[in-house]
């Protein structure tokens, strides 16, 4: 007799097969890959990547990116306090897995399966957990606006590129801010919340009223950070130094490497900042995993906005791209491994139920 995990696995991945949200990434990142060589000769885009100094792009971010990780562990334990206190190295693996795990899974799965993997690290409940990685999301979706807002405060554009980004960051900050406010009623009414889930569920079996009801309070305790005081405190600062600090190195790294000048230090900055919220944008579009794609059209858009060449802004896309996927998927597999885990037993787990308690 086969074990369960044998059977497991191929029937997941069947259950991706036909899922018709993986097939709309793949036709996405296509169509991206299709538009963003349109016209431009490969060869260009070679002769651009092998011009860049890639020593010290390579020197600069894959630190960045695992201290972005690790940063992302510090800001995660502030939102799961409330809960239960984990310590720091368990959040990291868990962090670096769920990274990996989007990176080579499609559906960004990685945040089910990060959320799993700590529920079942500490015992606890799944959907507590889960509720801290959406709000971690949804800090995270408010922060890209606000930096192509600073980013405007920085540089002085042209009034057209200006109100372009200037309209788009507005209506992504109010796209940005309905989840969040969401999240803050279901904190601060939880029982009017759930008076609502009740009379809607009246016309289910009672059982799944009760587990329903049930599932939505173990996620409500994991919104306990919105409750103010100094983990507040900490998720903000986290948040700052991991968008305005690790995550824009590669990107300054990178412009150094392929010579780009913009004017200024402050504009170079600016740039950046607003690749950052451009690429933000882009990877929260359905794609193949890796977000291959859209994160290069994010490059090549801004990038052809300031006067960079079609060839060398799509080489300095595909080069940042890579070095992103490659270091993150390397750190979760290194992580994975030493942990003993396999990739079917943690892209498994998801499927049974995330929001269950595993105790």
């Amino acid at each position: 007799m086969s074990a369960p995990g044998a059977t497991a696995a191929p029937a997941a991945r069947r259950r991706w097969f036909r899922d018709w949200r993986v097939w709309l990434g793949v036709v996405i990142s296509v169509a991206c890959g299709w538009y963003m060589l349109r016209g431009v000769p490969l060869s260009e885009v070679i002769d651009a990547m092998s011009q860049a100094d890639l020593l010290p792009l390579l020197g600069l971010s894959i630190p960045a990116y695992v201290l972005s990780v690790w940063l992302r562990a510090l800001r995660w334990r502030h939102l799961t306090n409330p809960i239960v206190s984990i310590d720091r190295p368990t959040l990291f693996r868990a962090q670096a897995i769920g990274f990996m795990v989007n990176n080579l899974a499609p559906l960004r799965i990685g945040e089910l399966v990060r959320s799993w993997y700590l529920a079942r690290e500490t015992r606890t409940s799944g959907a507590s957990i889960l509720a801290t990685v959406v709000l971690e999301r949804v800090l995270d979706m408010v922060s890209i606006p606000l930096i192509a807002a600073l980013a405007l405060a920085l540089m002085s554009t042209g009034a057209d590129q200006g109100g372009m980004i200037a309209q788009g960051s507005m209506i992504l900050a109010g796209i940005a801010l309905l989840p969040l406010v969401a999240l803050v009623l279901l904190r601060v009414a939880p029982e009017r919340i759930l008076a609502v889930v009740r009379f809607f569920a009246q016309p289910f079996p009672e059982h799944m009223g009760r587990w329903l009801e049930g599932t939505l309070r173990r996620f409500t305790s994991g919104l306990g950070a919105l409750s103010g005081g100094r983990h507040l405190f900490w998720i903000v600062l986290h948040t700052v130094v991991i968008w305005l600090g690790t995550a824009t190195v590669p990107i300054v790294a990178a412009v150094w490497a392929f010579h780009l000048d913009f004017g200024g230090a402050l504009q170079t900055l600016a740039v950046c900042w607003l690749l950052l919220g451009a690429t933000g944008v882009a990877v929260a579009i359905p794609s193949a995993p890796g977000f291959f794609g859209p994160y290069q059209i994010a490059y090549l858009e801004v990038l052809e906005l300031y006067g960079v060449d079609s060839a060398t802004a799509l080489g300095i896309g595909l080069v940042v791209w890579f070095i992103f996927w490659a270091s993150l998927t390397i750190q979760g597999l290194v992580v994975m491994r030493l942990g003993r885990r396999s990739l079917t037993d943690l892209t498994r787990g998801p499927s049974k139920d995330p929001t269950s308690e595993d105790r």
